[in-house]
């Protein structure tokens, strides 16, 4: 019954819209109505003033009602006239209004790009402030899907992927490789010896990614072999199916995670994170890469390509070094 009224009333309101007179003719109106002249209208419009009269008459025809009275040598609204402009020159109004800030919006210049989520969250975001103060009038529309996209076809200018060495186009630039390692929250850290044994272990919560066996170098199961601790169980395993999800549960003390070394850099820096002295596995097969649309170039790319490798650099040395990344 609900389905049935609902059609009902939605068939209703398409047909009340589809009465609806064109928006040429409420404009005429609007500007005779509001100089109470045809000829004035039809020189704000750029048009003839047989043209205004000729909306106007069609606009009564279409109402069924008279929005003039026409005297000598001037009009008069009827009462349906001044009720039709009341409501014609606020939507009129808002309309003008809106298609000015969409023309405004179109008219800074812009860059989209699209980065998988773990990159988007854990490196690009917290980064954006510096770019925006350098580059107000650039607005960045960011994507954040682990889908690879089809740059041109979908309107992106920049991507930033998670690429296979066998993966990766020849324009494709390279920002970091991927290094693997154990991390806690500062408070957490403090708590766990240096090295871990069996007993230990099972007072350990593991945050493990959700599909371990899409990416194996993301699973805990090499790691405790290496650390002798392949028959060990740890308290529990609390698993997510998002990278920047497991960041944030580590970040809160919640367990220990495997770390990517490029994404949590800015966490150990800041503190919220502490890796552990374990060792640090480099995946040189798998690696961050960034791809530019092949689209003619705009300045505004170019200058925020150049702040991201710029970025990726820092990142690098940040690994390295110990410096804030």
């Amino acid at each position: 019954m609900d389905e049935l009224v609902g059609d009902a009333f939605g068939d209703g309101r398409r047909e009340r819209l589809r009465r609806l007179p064109s928006l040429d003719p409420l404009k005429g109106f609007e500007a005779a109505a509001r100089h109470l002249s045809f000829t004035r209208a039809a020189d704000e419009l750029h048009l003839t003033q047989s043209a205004i009269s000729r909306q106007i008459q069609t606009l009564e025809a279409q109402l069924g009602v008279r929005l003039f009275q026409r005297e000598v040598r001037r009009l008069r609204l009827t009462p349906e006239g001044e009720a039709l402009l009341r409501v014609v020159g606020e939507l009129l109004e808002r309309l003008a209004d809106v298609c000015a800030g969409l023309r405004a919006a179109q008219r800074r210049p812009q860059v989209h790009i699209t980065a998988a989520v773990g990159i988007a969250s854990l490196w690009l975001v917290p980064r954006l402030a510096v770019f925006q103060q350098a580059q107000p009038d650039v607005d960045v529309r960011i994507s954040a899907d682990n889908r690879v996209v089809d740059l041109e076809r979908e309107g992106f200018d920049v991507a930033l992927r998670y690429l296979a060495a066998s993966e990766v186009p020849a324009a494709a630039t390279l920002l970091f490789e991927e290094e693997v390692f154990p991390v806690a929250s500062p408070q957490l850290a403090a708590s766990l010896p240096k090295h871990v044994s069996a007993e230990d272990f099972a007072h350990i919560v593991l945050l493990a990614y959700d599909d371990d066996r899409a990416a194996p170098w993301l699973s805990w199961e090499p790691w405790l072999t290496g650390l002798g601790l392949a028959g060990a169980r740890p308290k529990a395993v609390l698993r997510f199916n998002q990278y920047d999800q497991l960041v944030r549960a580590a970040e809160e003390g919640q367990g220990v995670a495997l770390g990517r070394g490029p994404l949590v850099a800015r966490a150990i820096a800041d503190g919220r994170l502490r890796p552990l002295a374990v060792r640090r596995e480099k995946l040189p097969a798998r690696a961050y890469y960034l791809l530019r649309a092949q689209t003619p170039s705009r300045p505004e790319v170019d200058c925020f390509v150049a702040w991201l490798l710029a970025e990726a650099e820092t990142t690098v040395g940040g690994l390295g070094s110990g410096r804030r990344a």
